[in-house]
């Protein structure tokens, strides 16, 4: 496959999933607005949805107030922001509209349909906007464009460098949904393992639509620990990061196998997978869950960029 192809392809997917991780960052947000303001000192809750996705300083440059009529404009709407949803459809479909015979008709038209819905959106007034709305509707077209892929792609190397953009983008981006609690972390620590606390823990849970398959896993009360371990080291759990990192080990090994050749992504890709197959939440909580997820995140970058060198430079795989 040439390069340029499976690069568009593997970027046509981290834009799709970077979409639907942006609506429910904001789904986030919205739901921890609606919590009681119980005790001083709070952290405003879409500063902290700006902060984890990387765009407070565009933000800033746009808006002087951060509500939440320029917050639904900015994150959704938004063409100067690279990583609004809108964004995020356009761009995926442009890198799909570049490679379209590398694509099922059923991918490219679920794509091209959530970017023609999206424009229709875009024409509302905002002020007739429902967040909750915009939010199921983008996680469902991200869902059904991914339905598509898997449902009518042949599984060749096509089908790999998808799952790698998938995978990637999602082991990014579930930690950084995590990593919103910390910038709402309650001012005094005595607070932690209240009830508050462990409410805003659940509500990342429901953002992650992840609430019904963690009362099948663990049962009883919704701890921090128990939602750590669910999201970031359970493997049975679709969006966990172990989860994305084996799926990227996997479709990584099936290109090592397809090529003939084994390269430093996956060496780097394997390091990542047998450290976190060995932690703990415990040890999560000692280093620190901010610090772990910046960390881990460091690491992940590095890993897409190996992939970028490795397989999507260059004329010919």
């Amino acid at each position: 496959m040439l390069s340029r192809t499976a690069e568009n392809l593997y970027w046509m997917a981290r834009y799709l999933e970077r979409a639907d991780t942006m609506a429910r960052l904001v789904e986030l947000g919205t739901r921890m607005r609606l919590m009681p303001d119980a005790v001083d000192g709070f952290r405003n809750e879409w500063d902290s949805i700006l902060q984890a996705s990387g765009t407070a300083d565009g933000f800033e440059r746009k808006y002087k107030d951060t509500v939440e009529r320029n917050l639904v404009s900015y994150l959704f709407f938004d063409q100067e922001n690279p990583s609004s949803v809108f964004s995020c459809l356009w761009q995926a479909r442009e890198n799909a509209r570049i490679v379209r015979t590398a694509l099922t008709a059923p991918v490219w038209d679920a794509l091209n349909m959530a970017y023609q819905e999206m424009k229709e959106y875009q024409r509302r007034p905002r002020s007739e906007m429902d967040i909750s709305e915009m939010s199921e509707w983008t996680t469902r077209q991200t869902a059904l464009v991914q339905g598509a892929m898997n449902a009518t792609m042949l599984r060749n190397d096509g089908y790999d460098f998808l799952n790698l953009g998938y995978y990637i983008e999602r082991a990014d981006n579930t930690a950084r949904l995590l990593d919103v609690k910390y910038y709402v972390l309650l001012p005094d620590a005595g607070y932690v393992g209240t009830g508050l606390d462990n409410y805003q823990w659940t509500v990342i849970l429901r953002a992650m639509q992840m609430h019904r398959a963690f009362h099948w896993a663990y049962g009883g009360e919704a701890t921090a620990a128990k939602i750590l371990d669910m999201l970031i080291l359970n493997p049975q759990c679709p969006r966990s990061i172990l989860a994305a990192v084996q799926g990227v080990n996997d479709h990584l090994d099936r290109l090592a196998r397809g090529y003939r050749k084994s390269t430093e992504a996956q060496t780097k890709a394997r390091n990542l997978l047998a450290e976190l197959l060995e932690t703990r939440v415990s040890a999560i909580f000692e280093e620190g869950l901010h610090e772990f997820l910046e960390r881990y995140m460091r690491e992940m970058a590095a890993l897409g960029n190996a992939v970028h060198s490795c397989y999507l430079r260059g004329s010919v795989m």
